[in-house]
């Protein structure tokens, strides 16, 4: 199981990388992933792939632990890290449902205890 960033969802719209039925099982998003490959379609047959995409995945709630614990990243790495808001979320929702992130982008969660797919 594994929690997967938008930029890998992206990358798997344009074809970039394949992903197969039985990985997209345990794949999980949260609504702050949805909305972020939500907003980057240019059209509506682009919206209807990508909410077909994000239909493969489970969804997690983002509940007011994870929101806490994001105001606490934010408060701790916002500043010195260069933590954005979204990030502060995806990465409370890793660490609560202690499950690892698939991302390019790891040097925006390097700092944190956060376990990535390899």
């Amino acid at each position: 199981m594994v929690i997967i960033d938008t930029c890998i969802l992206i990358d798997y719209s344009k074809d970039k990388i394949e992903i197969s039925e039985d990985e997209f099982v345990n794949c999980y998003v949260n609504s702050i992933i949805q909305l972020e490959l939500l907003f980057g379609a240019l059209n509506k047959r682009e919206l209807k792939k990508l909410n077909k995409i994000l239909a493969k995945c489970q969804l997690l709630d983002v509940d007011q632990e994870i929101m806490s614990l994001s105001v606490e990243l934010m408060n701790r790495y916002g500043l010195s890290h260069g933590m954005g808001v979204y990030d502060a979320i995806i990465a409370a929702t890793c660490m609560v449902y202690d499950l690892p992130l698939w991302t390019h982008n790891k040097k925006d969660f390097q700092f944190l205890d956060i376990d990535f797919k390899m």
